[in-house]
């Protein structure tokens, strides 16, 4: 457990220092000594976590999600990239999301059809065809937050 709680402290630290610990001060409303202690090795502090709300507010100004990549690993799972923006506003909702959806679909049939053509999946079709499939399932998971979000409201 102690490796544990090293590890998710490095990681921690990685994540106040990519932004810099002054922006992440004013991000979090926290001063520099608390999110020290978040990091911090010291015994008195080893079973002090930075709350999670405060690690998805670092994450979204960070160039890389630090923390959740930690708990990813320690669970055995990997994570993708995506580039685009998911804490910026969306506009269009499930609507849109389905049209997105349809679109991408259609995208990912267009490329399969095309690479099997000759009976073989090449290196490069299957490279496009992973491709296609990640911005599907991207599409997809904006489309569940979008429903969880108008679930909210109801």
């Amino acid at each position: 457990m102690a490796d544990i709680c090293s590890y998710l402290k490095r990681h921690t630290e990685a994540l106040v220092k990519d932004i810099g610990v002054e922006t992440a001060c004013a991000l979090t409303g926290k001063s520099k000594a608390t999110l020290g202690r978040y990091y911090s090795e010291h015994d008195e502090h080893a079973e002090r976590f930075m709350p999670i709300d405060t690690v998805a507010r670092l994450e979204a100004a960070a160039s890389y999600p630090h923390v959740t990549s930690a708990l990813a690993e320690l669970k055995g799972l990997t994570m993708s990239h995506d580039d685009r923006q998911p804490n910026s506003e969306r506009s269009g909702g499930v609507n849109s999301d389905v049209i997105a959806l349809s679109q991408r679909f259609a995208m990912l049939m267009t490329e399969y059809q095309q690479s099997i053509q000759d009976g073989v999946i090449t290196v490069n079709e299957a490279k496009r065809l992973l491709k296609e499939t990640v911005m599907l399932q991207q599409v997809l998971i904006d489309m569940k937050l979008n429903l969880e979000l108008e679930g909210e409201g109801t």
